[in-house]
């Protein structure tokens, strides 16, 4: 951070722009795995309306949670190593 009122710099918001964009498009990928693996059978074979339906609906809800738990743990992960496990030392060996 500058010593100008706390602002972030220039490579600090570039790091974070980078880091959202991967948090998303993991976030994306990792449901669209989970969805495919849950979902995936009820859109290939023909199965009872019962089952499809259930499928199809915990895909959807699965397909959710998995996104929103991957941007959470990827923004808090890069969050705690952004910070530096001694506030206020500068040098190396303090």
């Amino acid at each position: 951070m500058a010593a100008y009122g706390g602002r972030r710099g220039q490579a600090e918001r570039d790091a974070m722009t980078v880091e959202i964009g991967y948090a998303l498009c993991s976030a994306v990928f990792a449901a669209a795995v989970v969805f495919g693996a849950v979902a995936g059978p009820a859109l290939a074979f023909t199965l009872p309306d019962t089952v499809e339906y259930v499928s199809l609906r915990a895909g959807l809800v699965l397909a959710a949670v998995i996104f929103v738990a991957r941007v959470v743990s990827v923004l808090v992960r890069f969050q705690q190593a952004s910070q530096p496990s001694h506030p206020g030392r500068t040098r190396p060996d303090s």
